[in-house]
């Protein structure tokens, strides 16, 4: 019998780069959510038993959870601020 060797096929990539940013939006807005919605009720929880039920609690825990959310999204859509990444240019091969 002889060796069959099988070729390589490239596999096509059939994902737009709409496509890709799109999902990364909708990850960003789903996260904002879930980071909103925790920080929402750990303001409430906090106003009621430690600060006599004022609204500032709740504010302040939302925006604390809408900014993790803000910069979540920043390093999903813009790899480049990640600290402690380097980015490298891509080299030729001649």
């Amino acid at each position: 019998m002889s060796d069959s060797s099988t070729a390589v096929v490239p596999v096509k990539n059939d994902k737009r780069s709409e496509d890709i940013i799109a999902h990364k939006f909708d990850n960003c807005l789903a996260d904002l959510i879930v980071n909103a919605g925790i920080g929402f009720g750990v303001g409430v929880v906090a106003s009621v038993i430690l600060f006599r039920r004022r609204g500032w609690p709740v504010a302040l825990s939302t925006g604390f959870g809408a900014g993790v959310a803000y910069s979540n999204c920043n390093y999903s859509l813009n790899p480049y601020v990640v600290p402690g990444t380097k980015v490298l240019p891509k080299t030729r091969v001649v």
